[in-house]
């Protein structure tokens, strides 16, 4: 007896989702999936286009820009040479009414252009950063939600893997992926700070009055600004030759990792026994998300087997809405959904599901997906299982989980205004894509 797609897909999802919210890891819930399915649509026979497919995918050269990404920010964070940065950024800052939110925000810009990890930029903040200013007197609940939005530009501004495992799966061209993740980042950022200035300007005991800052004299910026270059180095091997059309992301991700190297030999911190520590972590990542991706291939071919695939295209498409609302629906759903599961989890589970629809309205996917990346970067700061709210909780010892949470929301609702800002002014996401 033959079931209808109608029938089948919802019950794939409820039991996948059901594997997720009760633990299961990822890669096993897709897989597990994957298995049964095979066996009751195609036979053991389908076996056969089970191993194929994680052949194919894990042999993808496009996903090699996963592990050089991560390596790049290993290197770095591992290195010390983010220090560097840390002392530099705090000179050229000066004296300015709640400096340290301004902070946070700037250096959240840099790490994310250096490593896209938001859980590392959480727990490097949250470790130091956050420590400082509550000794110093700054609010502690503006402080939790500056670090939250300042670590939610890491999976915005490139290099993001996040867009390396979307571009893969939707089959959207990588490199403009990456850079579409430039301006939204920077606009981020400037609602941020933005968002800052009024709020210490409304209620000025949000920041001390009397914090003692250090008098830096104008060559002393100088001189952190010229700290800073090197750094810049690594940005513009990623980057630029993107931009310039010299390399792919792969390739530029490459020599991302070549340029963190220099930086590190430059102030002085390469040592083989870090060089070796960082692949070893590298490695780790790279093997975890590998493994999530094979396991999820087939998952889209079993649903175009199906037929739900076309059914589903032809179904949202018979609805009297047109793209747009399509596009919010999806965001709305994809918001939801990463308040309680895992965002990777939740791309591989929808991309394959969002992707035909979304040709059959004709909408830019470059644009699409990477409104698609934001909310799900802001699932890592929804309550109540974002993986930053427990990542910060890990690292400060003075600030308890309600706090948190509570903070949690003031940063979702500063991204959402950039989300705003980027439905109605596409070009900020699709100018510097249409350049490559």
């Amino acid at each position: 007896m033959t079931i209808e797609w109608y029938f089948l897909l919802p019950i794939a999802l409820a039991i996948l989702m059901t594997l997720l919210l009760l633990g299961v890891p990822i890669f096993i819930a897709f897989l597990s999936l994957n298995v049964v399915g095979t066996l009751l649509m195609i036979g053991p026979a389908g076996y056969g286009m089970l191993v194929n497919s994680i052949y194919s995918s894990a042999s993808s050269l496009s996903l090699a820009a996963i592990p050089l990404f991560v390596l790049m920010g290993e290197v770095l964070f591992r290195s010390g040479s983010v220090d560097v940065l840390f002392d530099a950024l705090s000179k050229v800052m000066g004296r300015v009414k709640g400096r340290l939110y301004y902070f946070i925000i700037s250096l959240s810009a840099v790490f994310g252009a250096l490593s896209g990890s938001a859980i590392a930029v959480t727990a490097m903040l949250g470790n130091t950063a956050l420590k400082t200013m509550l000794q110093r007197g700054y609010d502690k609940k503006l402080s939790v939600s500056m670090i939250l939005a300042g670590a939610s530009l890491a999976p915005i501004i490139p290099p993001s893997t996040m867009a390396v495992v979307i571009g893969s799966v939707a089959d959207v061209s990588i490199a403009k992926l990456l850079m579409a993740g430039l301006l939204p980042g920077l606009l981020m950022a400037i609602i941020f700070a933005i968002f800052i200035a009024f709020s210490v300007r409304a209620n000025p005991d949000l920041a001390p009055a009397d914090e003692e800052v250090e008098h830096v004299t104008a060559r002393e910026k100088l001189a952190g600004l010229a700290q800073c270059l090197p750094f810049g180095l690594v940005i513009f091997s990623v980057m630029g030759f993107i931009l310039l059309g010299v390399a792919t992301a792969t390739e530029a991700a490459a020599t991302g990792v070549l340029a963190s190297l220099a930086v590190a030999a430059f102030y002085g911190k390469l040592r083989l026994r870090m060089v070796i520590a960082a692949v070893k972590s590298a490695v780790t990542v790279t093997a975890v998300m590998m493994v999530v991706i094979v396991s999820s291939t087939l998952y889209t071919q079993l649903l175009a087997f199906s037929g739900a695939t076309s059914g589903l295209v032809q179904s949202i498409t018979d609805l009297p809405i047109n793209g747009l609302v399509f596009t919010l629906g999806v965001l709305a759903v994809s918001f939801a959904m990463c308040m309680f599961i895992d965002q990777i989890a939740y791309l591989l589970l929808a991309v394959p599901i969002f992707q035909p629809i979304m040709q059959s309205y004709g909408i830019d996917p470059v644009w699409f997906w990477m409104l698609f990346a934001v909310f799900l970067s802001i699932g890592s700061n929804t309550p109540p299982f974002g993986y930053n709210l427990f990542t910060l909780n890990a690292v400060a010892d003075d600030v308890n989980i309600q706090t948190i949470f509570s903070a949690a929301w003031k940063s979702v609702g500063l991204v959402l205004i950039g989300v705003v800002i980027m439905m109605l002014f596409p070009a900020l996401v699709t100018f510097i894509p249409s350049l490559i």
